[in-house]
């Protein structure tokens, strides 16, 4: 059996988790404090999003050094405490890779500006039309064009994401054993996780203007990704049994995924990719204001768990991580039914067949921040819609609502940990959210009815029950308006998983229901007829053998 399959892994954004040297930034120290409550919570893996050395024009993500520790989050002697203290523990660290671009501060890319060709060759410096205007039409992630000019070499750079962080030319075998010898020296520092941003963005087929979409065609799902990962697992993580590794796909396809993650074709473990997260958006647009479509939910879950299965694939199971707005607020009730409905949507994560994924907070119940200001946004790409949707004719409580809606800030604000907040004892780098009263980890702790002890008993039970990490799944009632239930086989033992996503009761009629037991559920009491009644949230795991 895989060794991951049982496991769970907690997401760590190490600037909004914990200060200790009271800067008002969280910190590895911060993180090496908090290991005794994460051994609590049951955790095995602690994915770090980036902490190396960045000018921090998107939080991290633009790196100026792939070997160094960001002064602002600590030294190399701090990590090495860290990984060694939550090793003690049973809990390894999985560090973020960001090999799609490096920032525009790396050596190399100072390098290419100088002229220098080997470094030149290590991105993609394009020259123009012959009238001189951009290489292509495509546009960026963040807004804009993908191109940047560079006057003395007159030549565009390519960037997918913002302009300081320039795209890695894989095409080049050189900048693959680069990448690889910096998976093998935090390999040699002990790490034993590795999850690569936006991995199946680093075959870019063709550079051609896009007169149907914005150029994700030529950059998305290239046919060389397969080639580029298998490569890299061979010359690193793959040389090594116990290392797990899980790649993020932008606009990714089901049967891609297969093809990354499976065990034949040694490229990655699992893959996130974000179907499920954009049923909230109007037209597929993300800056858009709308209730989530349950249906569209539901359908892809099932997709993605029967196609992944049947592929012999594995999926990373989430619903938040720092990119995205907190799942209590989107797909749950964080007001009347708060309790009930986190600990619903960790019940429909939890129970599917893959590898669970929480994210900071999650497991206390941590709300979207609800910001009415502007200046209370810290995150780039958040500010430069503000300005878009404005130009647009939005009006300022249209794109407010927007902002509280998908705003990635709604995931960064500080991690609650006490009555008075407990991330730092000076002012935070961004404001918390004020529920952190009511919401925080030494409440939690304290009340045995806590989402923070539901979340524990969920991990405990995929260590105690072989068919929640091993077992087949099987849809059922796909078409009820307001439940999204499954099956789950294995060997001679039968789980159905039951989720209630609105807050009116409903009546459901299943013969035999009498012969389960409820392994979990999120309310106190059950009576199991074939008449059953879910009231509002309601979970249900029900269990027999």
């Amino acid at each position: 059996m895989a060794n991951f399959h049982d496991k769970v892994v907690y997401q760590i954004y190490p600037k909004s988790f914990c200060d200790t040297n009271h800067d008002g930034l969280g910190d590895i120290k911060g993180v090496t404090s908090k290991l005794d409550y994460l051994a609590y919570l049951g955790v095995d893996y602690l994915w770090l999003n980036p902490f190396f050395v960045s000018p921090q024009k998107d939080g991290g993500y633009d790196i100026t050094d792939y070997r160094k520790i960001d002064p602002a989050y600590g030294t190399m002697e701090d990590l090495e405490e860290l990984i060694a203290e939550a090793k003690k523990r049973h809990i390894y660290l999985m560090f973020d890779m960001v090999f799609n671009h490096t920032s525009t501060t790396h050596d190399w890319f100072k390098q290419a500006l100088t002229g220098n060709e080997k470094y030149q060759q290590y991105y993609y410096f394009v020259k123009g039309k012959e009238d001189g205007s951009m290489p292509t039409n495509w546009e960026s992630k963040f807004g804009g064009p993908v191109w940047q000019y560079v006057e003395d070499l007159d030549a565009y750079y390519l960037h997918l994401f913002d302009p300081t962080q320039a795209d890695l030319n894989w095409k080049n075998p050189e900048v693959r054993q680069e990448l690889a010898d910096i998976v093998n020296f935090w390999i040699d520092k002990g790490v034993k996780g590795f999850r690569f941003d936006v991995i199946n963005l680093i075959d870019k087929v063709a550079f051609e203007d896009d007169f149907e979409g914005v150029g994700k065609r030529f950059y998305t799902d290239g046919p060389l990704v397969h080639s580029y990962l298998h490569e890299l697992n061979r010359r690193s993580f793959g040389q090594h049994e116990d290392i797990v590794t899980v790649g993020e796909m932008s606009a990714t396809s089901i049967t891609n995924c297969v093809g990354y993650t499976k065990p034949e074709n040694q490229e990655l473990q699992m893959t996130f990719q974000f179907h499920h997260l954009k049923v909230d958006y109007q037209n597929k647009e993300k800056w858009t204001h709308m209730p989530f479509d349950f249906q569209e939910l539901k359908q892809l879950l099932n997709d993605w768990q029967t196609g992944m299965e049947k592929g012999q694939g594995w999926n990373a199971l989430f619903w938040n991580c720092h990119d995205q707005p907190r799942s209590v607020s989107r797909f749950g009730n964080d007001k009347e039914y708060h309790k009930e409905s986190a600990k619903m949507l960790a019940t429909v994560m939890h129970m599917q067949r893959g590898t669970p994924y929480i994210y900071q907070g999650e497991e206390i119940g941590m709300t979207n921040n609800y910001f009415t200001d502007i200046h209370q946004y810290r995150d780039v790409e958040s500010i430069n819609y503000y300005h878009i949707l404005k130009e647009r004719g939005l009006s300022e409580e249209e794109v407010q609502q927007i902002l509280q809606d998908k705003s990635r800030d709604n995931a960064r604000s500080p991690m609650q940990w006490t009555r008075d907040g407990g991330f730092s004892d000076v002012e935070p780098w961004m404001e918390m959210n004020p529920n952190h009263v009511t919401i925080n980890v030494e409440d939690s702790i304290q009340d045995a009815d806590s989402i923070l002890h539901y979340y524990r008993r969920l991990i405990q039970l995929r260590k105690q029950y072989p068919i929640i990490s091993e077992g087949s799944y099987e849809p059922i009632l796909p078409d009820h308006p307001s439940i999204y239930a499954f099956k789950r086989t294995y060997q001679n033992e039968v789980m159905i998983v039951l989720n209630h996503f609105y807050d009116k009761e409903v009546q459901l009629s299943l013969d035999g229901i009498e012969d389960y037991e409820v392994l979990i559920s999120n309310y106190p009491s059950h009576t199991l007829t074939p008449k059953l009644v879910l009231r509002p949230y309601e979970s249900l795991v029900l269990y027999k053998k």
